[in-house]
């Protein structure tokens, strides 16, 4: 299956949302186009895998380790696990999970190590705060540069990555689109011009067109617009018309 939609990709991250599985299955029915890939809590991989005939599965985190006959990691799941439950992609790194769980750059880079060992495709989420951004885009920059360089160590194989702004994740306050294109582009220079980066951050209808219309953004890593069904279906409308 070809995952891509007009060469852009839509990630939708229900982080933990919502709170059935028969409202995820429901969701996930109303979202199930090509180029799309739904990240939904794990409680609900396997019933939203099963109605997907068109979208991608994707998993909102994972373990380092995977030995074999599983490992004592309380509360974990692995690269085995996901891919058995029919995921092909995985977030990493989300600012989220650096600020509530302490998650370091270390930790980071070894997820996305045993994500592409076991063959998943990996998101990595980078971006910078606002006490960084007000210093002005070249420290917003050199911000994340240590995090592609730290979170990217002995990383061979394709990384999509998504840069998202801390400032603007779920805050209603965009990024400027000029902005984030030479943020792209920079990330581009540092990671290596085969790695496809996405925008998020207070994604919506209103303004995904204005982000997506440049070629060098491959898609978009979608948050709370991508909870409502309505809303999320208008942004899959007209990135399809681009």
């Amino acid at each position: 299956m070809n995952p891509m939609m007009n060469n852009k990709l839509l990630i939708a991250n229900w982080k933990m949302n919502p709170q059935t599985e028969q409202q995820a299955i429901r969701l996930a029915r109303a979202e199930d186009q090509k180029g799309i890939v739904i990240c939904p809590p794990f409680p609900f991989l396997d019933g939203v895998k099963g109605k997907l005939k068109k979208a991608e599965l994707g998993a909102q985190d994972l373990f380092w380790e995977d030995p074999p006959g599983g490992g004592p990691y309380t509360g974990e799941v692995s690269v085995l696990m996901l891919k058995r439950l029919g995921a092909r992609y995985v977030i990493i790194g989300h600012s989220e999970r650096r600020r509530w769980l302490g998650e370091t750059d270390e930790m980071i880079n070894r997820k996305v190590l045993s994500a592409a060992r076991g063959g998943l495709k990996v998101i990595l989420c980078v971006g910078e705060p606002l006490s960084v951004r007000k210093k002005g885009l070249n420290a917003a920059k050199q911000f994340v540069k240590s995090q592609l360089r730290k979170n990217l160590k002995s990383v061979r194989s394709p990384v999509i990555v998504a840069y998202e702004p801390i400032w603007a994740i779920g805050t209603g306050k965009p990024d400027h689109p000029e902005d984030t294109l030479k943020m792209v582009r920079f990330i581009r220079e540092v990671a290596g011009f085969s790695r496809r980066v996405l925008y998020g951050g207070s994604v919506t209808s209103q303004n995904v067109k204005s982000f997506l219309c440049y070629k060098e953004i491959y898609g978009a890593l979608v948050g709370g617009a991508s909870l409502k069904a309505q809303e999320f279906r208008k942004i899959i409308t007209i990135v399809k018309k681009l």
